[in-house]
């Protein structure tokens, strides 16, 4: 063994004295200089291969990478030096991940990020506040309070005697931060449940009793919630993990623009309300389908609720940041009317993973889910953690609330604004061209289409039921082979979905989605992503699928 491996191997061995390396930042010039060394290797190497890598990841098959990783033990002593692990990071798995910032990623949910947030996450990761409790978080609890009332009254446009008196009031919530919209949604559900099945004479609540002595008690036999079919499957969840049965969340019809049908709703619920052994939860509208992009008709809703005394919430995960564009904010009417909101801040808010939100009209509502404790989450103190379903979450609010300092109203209103005309543009591409046909037109900034050689269209016009549910098989195998082939060679990436149709409307068809809110992609980006598409049809699978379509 050479000098330098002797070396190596002495400074590879945990002991007290490297443990202390690892976990005290000296103050001198050379740790600092470390310090930055280190930074400049994470911020500096990651740019490089994002500015390199300009498509969505290497050519590579998950069978094969698989076979690298299939070590199930851990060293005893230290293997490599935060240098190491950080080139390996940077060069070794970085390359086949996925290039979410790529101007050719538009499937999913997830884009590029303004380059700050990168900071931004590093000074919260390097405070480490633990926002659910007062005792590890402090002036944090208060910033996070003040920006929940900004966002409340983004949506819900109260007045300022309204805020004064609730934005750091201890006895009311006006929301609160989760990890994600899944556990957003659930938490205004876990509200809406216990509101219903509250405390009454002889009975202490379902948080205490439980869901079979609640059912006892209001002599009901199930609870329900209804939504669009193309209700985020989070509710599904949610539903069964508060007891209700994830049968229980009814899909309703949708019209033809891929909005809840407010005329099957209202007799949805004309006839559960008739059930006395059937109670309806809540009634969720969505705003910004994660299929298509859609909003319900949100007033129309709330008229329905309103009527009926039942919760109304609206998932705005997905679109909620539109209000901040005065352009298109008018798509959102009627949210304000919602008894709760869900928005994704790791979405239309372009931050890091992971930041939920679920606001509420009633200030007093979430006392329902209060929680607490003797060490923690006392009654009266600020611990955000006593209506909260985190027991330790971090302080994701602050990049949030940095974030709305550095781009404003106004910023965020470009991007939406961006995302929406792209939309547009993209949707009048996709009907210029002969082999494809737009399934889902754009509301907001989200689309669907497929691939439909010309020949088929007009047959598919014209065909029998029978005969069309043939087709649409047919090509529904053509753009799912279409889109994984694409997926696979990296260059973009659409994602893909199912619109579930009977029989009798040509059976289930597959479509190409795309998600339009990276500001680094132009029409120019899209046109080369169908280009290369009709390439893999036209080329590829021609000769597979001719001889069947």
């Amino acid at each position: 063994m050479d000098r330098t491996s002797e070396a190596k191997r002495r400074e590879l061995v945990a002991n007290r004295e490297t443990l202390k390396r690892i976990f005290i930042m000296r103050e001198d010039d050379s740790a600092k200089a470390t310090l930055l060394k280190y930074m400049e290797q994470i911020f500096f190497g990651l740019q490089d291969f994002l500015k390199d890598h300009v498509g969505i990841t290497e050519e590579r098959s998950l069978r094969e990478m698989a076979s690298r990783f299939q070590n199930s033990l851990i060293s005893e002593q230290p293997e490599k030096k935060l240098a190491e692990v950080i080139t390996e990071l940077v060069e070794d798995i970085a390359p086949h991940a996925v290039n979410v910032a790529s101007p050719y990623f538009v499937g999913h949910m997830t884009s590029a990020m303004p380059f700050f947030m990168v900071h931004l996450a590093a000074f919260v990761a390097a405070l480490n506040q633990n926002v659910v409790k007062l005792e590890t978080s402090k002036i944090v609890s208060i910033v996070e309070k003040q920006l929940l009332a900004k966002i409340h009254r983004m949506i819900y446009q109260q007045d300022d005697a309204f805020y004064s008196r609730h934005i750091q009031s201890v006895d009311t919530s006006l929301g609160g931060f989760t990890e994600d919209g899944t556990l957003a949604n659930m938490t205004a559900l876990w509200v809406a449940r216990n509101s219903i099945l509250n405390q009454t004479e002889g009975f202490a609540g379902v948080e205490q009793e439980g869901m079979f002595a609640a059912y006892q008690a209001l002599g009901i036999e199930r609870m329900v919630v209804l939504v669009s079919q193309l209700g985020h499957y989070s509710l599904r969840k949610a539903a069964g993990l508060l007891g209700l049965g994830n049968k229980n969340v009814i899909g309703l019809p949708i019209d033809a623009n891929n909005r809840v049908d407010v005329d099957a709703l209202a007799r949805a619920v004309k006839e559960i309300s008739a059930d006395p052994k059937t109670r309806i939860m809540a009634v969720v509208g969505i705003a910004g389908a994660t299929e298509t992009g859609s909003v319900d008709p949100l007033p129309r809703i709330a008229e329905i609720c309103a009527e009926h005394n039942i919760h109304f919430h609206a998932d705005a995960a997905w679109g909620g940041p539109t209000l901040f564009s005065e352009k298109y904010k008018h798509l959102l009417e009627g949210i304000d009317l919602a008894d709760s909101v869900t928005i994704d801040g790791h979405k239309q808010f372009y931050m890091p993973m992971t930041c939920g939100m679920v606001y509420f009209k009633n200030p007093w509502a979430m006392d329902a889910i209060a929680y607490h404790s003797t060490y923690i989450a006392r009654p009266g103190s600020v611990d955000l953690g006593i209506k909260s379903l985190a027991g330790s979450r971090a302080s994701t609010s602050l990049i949030l609330d940095s974030a709305l300092k550095v781009m404003g109203v106004k910023g965020y209103g470009i991007l939406v604004e961006h995302g929406i005309g792209l939309a547009k543009q993209f949707a009048k591409e996709i009907r210029a061209r002969e082999h494809f046909e737009l399934v889902t037109p754009p509301e907001l900034n989200i689309l669907t289409y497929r691939y439909v050689p010309a020949r088929l269209q007009e047959r598919l016009k014209n065909a029998e039921p029978k005969e069309a549910v043939r087709i649409n098989q047919c090509l529904n195998a053509l753009n799912i082979v279409l889109q994984r082939d694409q997926r696979e060679a990296g260059k973009s990436f659409v994602s893909r979905t199912t619109f579930r149709r009977p029989p009798e409307q040509g059976g289930d068809v597959v479509v190409l989605r795309t998600v339009l809110m990276n500001p680094m992609t132009r029409l120019r980006i899209l046109k080369e992503i169908l280009d290369e598409q009709e390439q893999i049809c036209q080329t590829k699978l021609g000769k597979a699928f001719g001889a069947i379509c």
